[in-house]
């Protein structure tokens, strides 16, 4: 007679369904390995931010683990340095981001997705170069428009270059394409126009798509460094990575604590974010990482 528990046993799993005894060995080491170049840094710079005044961050006396921690670097830096300030605008910038390109992307990559319009491709080919060009390269070419439009030291000046991106379009173009023509077709004879079709058709199949852009434009616009730097002169203007990058400057004696304090205040959104949305992040990026 089979009881619930011999049931169950043969419903767990066993190891070697996993793969032999080496081959999991190895498979774990290197996931642990992988772990390790991952997380050390960040747990790194956290153990350092919490050493006290007397303990050593860097050479041969340092260790790992602070003997006296202590909060009084995030101290120190929320005493001498505007950092709600700086976290406004970051957030400014951040919600303008993701709002522009949740639009835009969105509205370009349902049209790209849409057959039968002359230039679709040519469209779809200029964005793909576009792509093939870093940063650096048009860097100076966008400070010149954004200082001849008069919004050099303003957060729109920060936020108008990346109001659009476009691998944001491609994904959801890819996310847009996965739709089957079938439904379409259906929903075109119950009488749904183009916006309907968009809005109750189209859109709730592409959430996953739409919680990418949305991570990816987040982190980009929250971790910026380079692009604020040229373009915000005043303080009262500085993102947060701006503004925590003046802590390694000598007028604030350079204490290797407060920088790796600051280091960990500005990552934690980001995590926060992503241990969230994690679920969804990952089925979002397989679902749209064939078509693209």
């Amino acid at each position: 007679m089979t009881t619930a528990v011999d049931k169950r046993r043969r419903l767990m799993p066993r190891w070697r369904d996993y793969g032999r005894p080496r081959e999991l060995v190895v498979r774990y080491l290197l996931l642990v390995f992988v772990l390790f170049i991952t997380i050390g840094p960040l747990l790194w710079q956290l153990l350092s931010s919490l050493k006290g005044a007397g303990e050593d961050v860097f050479g041969a006396g340092a260790s790992l683990i602070p003997h006296h921690p202590t909060l009084r670097a995030y101290r120190e830096i929320f005493d001498q340095v505007p950092v709600w300030t700086y976290i406004g605008n970051s957030l400014v910038i951040v919600a303008l981001s993701v709002t522009s390109q949740l639009v835009f992307s969105t509205l370009a990559g349902y049209m790209l997705s849409k057959p039968g319009w002359k230039g679709r491709k040519l469209v779809w080919v200029v964005l793909m170069a576009s792509m093939m060009f870093p940063f650096e390269s048009i860097m100076v070419s966008l400070f010149l428009s954004i200082r001849d439009m008069g919004l050099v030291d303003h957060l729109a000046g920060v936020w108008l270059p990346g109001f659009v991106a476009a691998i944001n379009v491609l994904i959801m173009r890819a996310a847009f394409l996965a739709v089957p023509r079938e439904i379409e077709d259906a929903a075109m004879l119950d009488g749904a126009g183009e916006w309907k079709r968009f809005r109750y058709l189209y859109l709730p199949s592409a959430y996953g798509a739409i919680l990418v852009v949305t991570i990816n434009t987040f982190i980009s616009a929250w971790d910026d460094f380079l692009w604020p730097l040229i373009v915000l002169r005043s303080e009262e203007h500085f993102t947060l990575t701006l503004g925590l990058a003046r802590l390694q400057s000598s007028s604030f004696g350079y204490d290797q604590r407060m920088v790796m304090a600051g280091s960990v205040i500005s990552v934690i959104p980001v995590l926060v974010l992503f241990v969230i949305t994690q679920r969804w992040f990952y089925r979002g990026v397989s679902s749209g990482a064939v078509k693209l």
